[in-house]
């Protein structure tokens, strides 16, 4: 960290660029022959990353963030770059909000204002036992046949940072609706409720297209993963409750 990275464009690859929420800033995401970069820059500021093959070594040319640009750069970039580490070995975030709830924890998805941390808020407020894991980017994995979900230092606006793990019980993809409906999907719905949630500007890559691919297929056996149209209320939460968990 605050090292000076050397950066030359001609040896790289580039694989996709897109911008920061709120326009805060654009990325870019290279690779080349020796590993992967992250360039991160809007406004006159900037912020490189780059990192070997395996992602065992990254390098940042930022010494001291002197601004909230400069320390939302740098927040991205770690959690982009412990992203690639952990996908290359099994593990990846989540777009969603979890909640965990009798020894397990129930993962919700959504595009963003689907109204995740509202059902979740619903859950905390209507299902006993029910506390929030993390509201924005918990990360999954799975070992021994058991998929567990983890809290992270990434939790979006809500500050819900706990060094916490759950076995997934379910997965939950949510839709705004004028009714409360729940349904399991198969194992191909499975996979489009879920793929969208993880980190998209990694399916550009082959490398860690396919160990994301094989991360969900391993959580697509395991899991159940259920579609729920739903109003914003606490009849929808006790549905999805009693629909997962049922009468253990």
């Amino acid at each position: 960290m605050g090292e000076k990275v050397e950066f030359d464009a001609s040896y790289f690859r580039s694989l996709t660029r897109f911008e920061l929420e709120d326009g805060l800033g654009e990325c870019a995401f290279y690779y080349g022959e020796d590993g992967y970069a992250l360039l991160i820059e809007g406004d006159g500021s900037r912020t490189m990353f780059v990192s070997d093959k395996q992602v065992r070594s990254v390098k940042c040319d930022l010494v001291v963030a002197q601004t909230m640009k400069q320390v939302s750069y740098v927040r991205f970039g770690l959690w982009f770059v412990f992203n690639m580490a952990f996908v290359l070995n099994g593990c990846s975030a989540v777009h969603s909000s979890v909640v965990a709830c009798r020894g397990g924890a129930v993962m919700f998805l959504g595009e963003s204002g689907t109204g995740k941390s509202t059902h979740t808020r619903l859950w905390l407020e209507n299902i006993e036992g029910a506390a929030l894991l993390n509201d924005d980017s918990p990360f999954m994995a799975c070992e021994q046949n058991v998929v567990c979900v983890y809290g992270s230092p990434w939790s979006g606006k809500m500050p819900c940072y706990k060094n916490l793990s759950y076995p997934l019980k379910a997965v939950v993809r949510l839709s705004q609706a004028p009714h409360n409906k729940i349904y399991k999907l198969n194992k191909v719905q499975a996979i489009g409720a879920l793929l969208p949630s993880l980190p998209p500007a990694f399916v550009f890559d082959k490398v860690l297209e396919d160990a994301l691919l094989q991360i969900l297929s391993n959580v697509i056996v395991q899991v159940d993963v259920y579609h729920l149209e739903c109003l914003p209320n606490a009849e929808a939460a006790h549905l999805s409750y009693k629909t997962i968990y049922g009468d253990d």
